[in-house]
C-alpha cells in the first residue's frame, strides 16, 4: 500500500521517512516548504506533490531547501536558462550574426545584370530598421536596379521539421525559427481609434509588397479589457495576392494600442518587405523571388552584424522571447558544424557542453530550446547545478544581468513591488497552461547570494505565483 502511494506522490515517502524520524532531523527541515509557502499553495490548492523547490547558497552544494528536488518538471520558458548559458560559454559573449548581400552577374553604373543574394546567418533579432540599413548600404554602393531575381539563401538551419507550437497560425509565438527571420516575421498594427469618425484607423509597420488589409473593425462602448478577444484576423491567399482581413470589435476607452500578427510564410515576408523598402530607397527589381544558395562566384557587397549575443540573451531571458530562443539553439547546432542544423544538432552539441561543464542531467528533455513546449523537462535539482555552474563561471555578470530584475523590468517588472526584495532577485520565470516556474538568485538581507527554484506543474498552476513570491521573500528574509 505505501508502495503504491509512494509512487503517486513524489516526496511521499520521505515525508513518512520523517514523519517515523528514520532520518536525520536536519534533512527532514529541507524536506519542508516554509510555512508562507505551504499556506499559498494550499490557498491556490495545488498539492505539495506537484511542486519542485530547491533553494541553497550560491557558493554551497547543500540545499537549505529541496522538496521533490529529483522530479522531471515541464519548466515552460525557465528552460531558456540553458539555452542561454551554454551560448555564453560555447559562443562568447561578443559573439554576433551576420546578414549578408551577394551579387552574381555584372554591376555597370549602378545596374546588376543578375541576381541578388539575400544570406541568412540565423540573427535572431533583425529588425525591420537594421534590414534598411542593409538596403540602405547597397544603394550607397551604387546599386541602383537589379534585372535578375531577389534570391534567399536559408541553407544555414534545415526548419523543414520546425513545426508551429498549436493550432493559432497568426499569433507571433508560432512563428518557427529562419536564417533569414526578418523582425521576428510579425507585421505590427497601430490601432487609432477615430470617435468623431467612428472607425478605427490600422497603422501597419512594414506593409509587404503583396500584403493587403482589408479593416473591417467596428468600435463599441465596451470596457477595456482583453481587447484582442475581439478581434478576429484571418490570412487568405489570392493569386499571388495576400489579404488580411480583420473584423470584430474595438473598445473607444482602450485608445491607441499595438497589436503583432504573423502568418505569412518567410520566404514571401521578406520578399514583400525588401520590395516596399528598395522602392522607398529608390531602387528597382525586374526579376522575381526565389530560394537557393550564393554560388562560388558570387561576390559580397554587404554584411550586417546583429548586436552581440550579450545583448541578444537579455531580450531573450528578460521578455522570455521564444523565436528568439529557438534561434539561438539552431545557431549552436551550426556552429557544431552542422550545416544545415536542425534541433536535433542543437539539442546534441547543448548536451555535449553540459558533460564538459561536468552537468549530468539523466532526466532533461530537449526539443526547441525555448521551453515553449509540452515535452522539455528539467529537475529542480538540474537547475539548481545549472545555476550554481553559472555563479562559478567567469561570465557570471553577463548571464545574471540577463534575467528579469524583480519589481524592475521583464517579467518580473510587476512581482513584488513595494517590497524589501524588490531589485534584490534577478528571477527568469516561465508560463505555461499547467505550469509556473521560477529559477534565479536572490541577494538576501546578509548580502549572501541564495540560488532558488521553484517549478509548478499543476492544473491550478496559474494561481501559483503568490507560492513562488512567498518563498522569494522567505529567502531574502534569511528563512526569519
Amino acid at each position: 500500500m505505501i508502495s503504491r502511494f509512494t509512487h503517486a506522490l513524489p516526496g511521499f515517502a520521505a515525508i513518512l521517512a520523517c514523519a517515523l524520524l528514520l532520518v536525520p532531523s536536519q534533512v527532514c527541515a529541507r524536506q519542508r516548504l516554509p510555512g508562507p509557502v505551504a499556506r499559498a499553495l494550499a490557498a491556490a490548492g495545488i498539492p505539495d506533490s506537484a511542486v519542485a523547490v530547491l533553494v541553497q547558497a550560491a557558493d554551497s552544494s547543500r540545499p537549505r531547501i529541496s522538496v521533490n528536488a529529483d522530479l522531471a518538471l515541464d519548466p515552460a520558458s525557465v528552460l531558456k536558462l540553458v539555452t542561454t548559458y551554454a551560448a555564453l560559454d560555447i559562443l562568447g559573449p561578443a559573439y554576433a550574426w551576420r546578414t549578408e548581400a551577394w551579387i552574381e552577374g555584372k554591376l555597370d553604373h549602378g545596374v546588376l545584370d543578375g541576381d541578388l543574394y539575400l544570406k541568412g546567418g540565423g540573427d535572431p533579432i533583425l529588425s525591420y530598421q537594421r534590414f534598411w540599413l542593409l538596403l540602405a548600404r547597397l544603394r550607397a554602393m551604387g546599386l541602383t536596379r537589379i534585372d535578375g531575381d531577389l534570391v534567399q539563401d536559408r541553407s544555414l538551419f534545415d526548419v523543414g521539421k520546425t513545426a508551429p507550437i498549436d493550432d493559432q497560425p497568426l499569433r507571433p509565438y508560432n512563428v518557427v525559427p529562419d536564417p533569414l527571420l526578418l523582425d521576428f516575421e510579425a507585421l505590427r498594427l497601430e490601432l487609432v481609434p477615430d470617435p468623431a469618425q467612428d472607425s478605427l484607423a490600422v497603422l501597419p509597420e512594414p506593409l509587404p509588397d503583396g500584403l493587403t488589409i482589408d479593416n473591417r473593425i467596428k468600435l463599441d462602448d465596451e470596457s477595456c479589457g482583453d481587447w484582442k478577444g475581439g478581434l478576429r484576423p484571418v490570412l487568405s491567399e489570392i493569386g499571388d495576392q495576400e489579404t488580411l482581413r480583420l473584423s470584430g470589435s474595438y473598445p473607444r476607452s482602450c485608445g491607441e494600442q499595438t497589436w503583432r500578427l504573423a502568418g505569412l510564410p518567410h520566404r514571401q515576408y521578406v520578399d514583400g518587405v525588401f520590395r516596399s523598402l528598395w522602392r522607398q530607397l529608390g531602387g528597382s527589381i525586374g526579376g522575381g523571388s526565389r530560394q537557393g544558395t550564393v554560388p562560388s562566384d558570387a561576390r559580397l557587397m554587404v554584411s550586417l552584424a546583429s548586436p552581440p549575443l550579450a545583448v541578444v540573451i537579455r531580450d531573450i531571458n528578460k521578455f522570455s522571447n521564444n523565436v528568439m530562443a529557438r534561434q539561438l539553439f539552431l545557431s549552436l547546432g551550426a556552429a557544431a558544424g552542422h550545416r544545415p542544423a536542425d534541433e536535433a544538432d542543437a539539442a546534441a552539441a547543448v548536451r555535449a557542453w553540459l558533460k564538459s561543464k561536468h552537468l549530468d542531467f539523466p532526466e532533461l528533455v530537449l526539443d526547441n530550446g525555448s521551453g515553449l513546449s509540452r515535452r522539455a523537462r528539467i529537475s529542480a535539482k538540474s537547475l539548481a547545478r545549472l545555476l550554481a555552474s553559472a555563479w562559478r563561471d567567469p561570465l557570471m555578470p553577463e548571464f545574471v544581468s540577463s534575467l528579469p530584475l524583480a519589481a524592475e523590468d521583464g517579467t518580473m517588472e510587476k512581482r513584488l513591488r513595494h517590497e524589501a526584495i524588490a531589485g534584490q532577485a534577478h528571477i527568469k520565470t516561465g508560463t505555461l497552461d499547467g505550469v509556473k516556474a521560477i529559477a534565479g538568485y536572490v541577494r538576501d538581507r546578509a548580502g549572501k547570494w541564495q540560488i532558488v527554484v521553484f517549478l509548478v506543474n499543476h492544473p491550478e498552476a496559474a494561481r501559483a505565483a503568490a507560492a513562488q513570491d512567498a518563498l522569494l521573500q522567505w529567502v531574502y528574509r534569511r528563512g526569519r
